[in-house]
């Protein structure tokens, strides 16, 4: 079910492609700034560590971690293959971080 402010073509598809985990989530950052609240978006990353450190960094956030989204990925033309994607819901306040660490909590 998508949550308020999710398009209704259904979620924002972000092609993080071999992105490692750091890069991902600055870009990831930058763009769940420009949605609003309630948004899904789905993420396709081919990072093993990307659904361990997206649930930690959403938990740090305030960011809503979905899990693992099933093929296909919304409107992104193939092909992906086995390339995993990852559901979040944009949170209302998020907490904002570092500007150049997106692991460090902005104080």
């Amino acid at each position: 079910m998508a949550g308020e402010g999710t398009p209704p073509g259904g979620p924002v598809v972000i092609d993080g492609g071999d992105r490692s985990c750091v890069r991902l989530l600055l870009e990831l950052r930058g763009r769940l700034a420009e949605l609003p609240a309630g948004t899904v978006v789905h993420l396709i990353a081919a990072d093993p560590a990307a659904p361990l450190d997206l649930a930690a960094w959403c938990h740090m956030t305030g960011h809503e971690y979905l899990g693992t989204v099933p093929p296909p990925y919304g409107t992104v033309p193939p092909p992906y293959g086995d390339v995993p994607a990852y559901g979040l819901r944009v949170a209302a306040a998020a907490r904002p971080t570092e500007p150049d660490s997106p692991w460090r909590p902005r104080v």
